[in-house]
């Protein structure tokens, strides 16, 4: 003991250097920044100032409707968020969105009227790929675009059945986030071709992973919701699971989670409700980072205007199945 006292109090005494060697280092660099005309600068985003409302934390942005998800995911209604301030913010990152959209067969007959009105409405002051997924590419029409966004065909084979068409978008899509999408785009928003947009959809909706609320469930208990119920089926739930219905007409996120999500979807047998089964049973196991209520997918010809949309963002355009579908 006497011996391992004596090697305890011979042992050096060290004086921490790092603040003061953190300092020196510091000195230095600022003094050759100078010098050279080039002064430092910290990493970060400096956004221009701006004036807005300051949010009260006692006055919660709407009442009426669940604005928040159990694991903590925004749902995005109008009135829950600051276009202005959320523009600064993706302006400044200087983010590149993809659209996706499958014009297949007859259904070329939409793309017109989807892109007019995506130009009118979609992500207005960021570049944007809209990808026109089509077997007509000849058919594809020519519509005006404002700088910064260009339309990219990408001819696909055509199917028999329109099942086929939506079973096999998402292993397309799949495809396309190695090939090209990860290298030419930051977010990817993936919607069916007979749709409008009717009014502002933008950088509101970007986040890893984007799942949209079925206009014709947001209000039902999960019972009655149609989730794949064969157990045999990859895209099974069980009648006591299941957080929403989301809608397979839009959804989106960063071109690795869309990758993830679309390669976990198309490797399955037919389900109930096909491609939407699929993602059903892939978001209840992985959450969306994000929700958007029914406003971004909407049928005001079936469902009306209820009082809780406050708009309409992205609209179904009618038509009639048997004759689009099956010629």
């Amino acid at each position: 003991m006497a011996e391992l006292l004596r090697t305890k109090a011979r042992k050096p005494q060290y004086c921490s250097l790092g603040p003061v060697a953190f300092l020196l280092i510091m000195i230095f660099l600022v003094f050759v920044g100078e010098a050279a005309g080039k002064p430092i600068s910290l990493p970060g985003v400096t956004l221009p100032r701006m004036v807005y409302p300051q949010p009260k934390v006692l006055k919660p942005s709407r009442k009426d409707v669940l604005v928040l998800t159990p694991w903590l995911a925004p749902i995005v209604w109008e009135g829950t968020f600051n276009i202005d301030i959320l523009n600064e913010q993706f302006r400044a990152q200087n983010v590149t969105i993809g659209l996706t959209v499958f014009a297949i067969k007859k259904y070329v007959v939409f793309l017109k009227l989807l892109l007019e009105t995506a130009e009118e409405h979609f992500m207005v002051g960021h570049e944007v790929n809209y990808y026109v997924f089509t077997d007509r590419p000849a058919a594809v029409p020519r519509v005006a675009l404002r700088g910064g966004r260009r339309p990219l065909v990408l001819e696909v084979p055509g199917a028999a059945r329109w099942q086929d068409v939506s079973m096999r978008r998402l292993g397309m899509i799949s495809s396309f986030c190695a090939q090209r999408f990860l290298h030419e785009v930051d977010f990817l928003v993936c919607t069916d071709v007979d749709m409008r947009f009717r009014d502002h959809v933008g950088v509101e909706i970007l986040s890893p992973r984007v799942a949209t609320l079925h206009p014709g469930f947001f209000r039902a208990a999960r019972r009655a919701f149609t989730y794949e119920r064969r157990p045999q089926s990859r895209a099974h739930i069980p009648r006591d699971q299941g957080d929403f219905y989301y809608s397979g007409a839009f959804f989106g996120g960063s071109v690795a989670e869309v990758q993830r999500l679309t390669a976990a979807c198309h490797r399955a047998i037919e389900a109930a409700w096909h491609d939407e089964s699929h993602l059903n049973r892939y978001l209840l196991d992985h959450k969306p980072t994000e929700v958007l209520s029914p406003e971004y997918m909407w049928d005001e010809r079936l469902l009306g205007w209820p009082a809780v949309m406050e708009k309409l963002r992205c609209v179904a355009v009618p038509k009639d199945h048997r004759e689009i579908r099956h010629r």
